[in-house]
């Protein structure tokens, strides 16, 4: 199974010294809650009814969310078959770092300072919407 992205991925290098290592995380918790209110995830994280119910009920944040239940990774069996087209044209073609950093990436000195929080989310999520529309628009 390929993995889109990793938390681990992004915890060195520059990463910046003052944040905690789940600020890698933050961008791939906003990505994979979007999938699931959008109804893109796949059958086994639908499974993890306990930490979904905390995501819908928004007590959870949503990088909280990826660590709780992927473990900071978010993979092809995460996403269910539209989510995962999607995902391989949308996320892994750098797009969706495109549209973050300018969602929400302005108002911070990195990427991995926006803050895990649900109003970075809802500023982002109508990128998102937006962004699957389209694709589904050319798929068809």
């Amino acid at each position: 199974m390929a993995t889109y992205d990793n938390a681990s991925w992004h915890s060195g290098g520059d990463f910046p010294n003052e944040l905690p290592s789940e600020a890698g995380g933050t961008h791939i918790g906003m990505f994979l809650t979007w999938a699931v209110s959008n109804g893109l995830a796949g059958e086994e994280l639908l499974e993890m009814k306990e930490a979904i119910a905390q995501l819908e009920s928004r007590t959870i944040t949503p990088g909280a969310f990826l660590f709780q239940a992927c473990d900071g990774k978010l993979w092809e069996a995460d996403l269910n078959a539209e989510g995962n087209a999607f995902a391989e044209d949308y996320y892994a073609s750098n797009a969706y770092y495109e549209d973050y950093e300018s969602g929400l990436g302005a108002n911070y000195p990195t990427l991995y300072h926006v803050p895990d929080e649900w109003d970075a989310f809802d500023r982002l999520k109508p990128i998102l919407d937006a962004r699957l529309a389209s694709w589904r628009d050319r798929s068809r």
